[in-house]
């Protein structure tokens, strides 16, 4: 099975990126991912579904630890031909 990762995290700091912020791009840019698209105000990432549920217990762990308030993500199962 393939997964979908879509996730932000908060508070917002548009001056400069705060440290959860950047913890969270660090553990998924890590991650035995296929795909990661990472940018300002969301990301992405895909693989098999052992891989993405790996990353996400580090994202949401690892981002609290950091200061993260807030964890938004949506986990999607997608088709091998999306």
């Amino acid at each position: 099975m393939r997964l979908r990762v879509e996730f932000t995290t908060e508070p917002f700091d548009l001056d400069k990126a705060p440290a959860h912020a950047l913890v969270a791009r660090e553990v998924i840019e890590a991650a035995e991912l296929d795909e990661v698209d990472v940018g300002p105000f969301g990301n992405t990432a895909e693989g098999g579904a052992d891989s993405v549920l790996t990353a996400v217990d580090a994202l949401l762990r690892k981002s609290l630890q950091a200061g993260a308030t807030r964890i938004s993500l949506q986990v999607n199962v997608i088709g091998e031909g999306e």
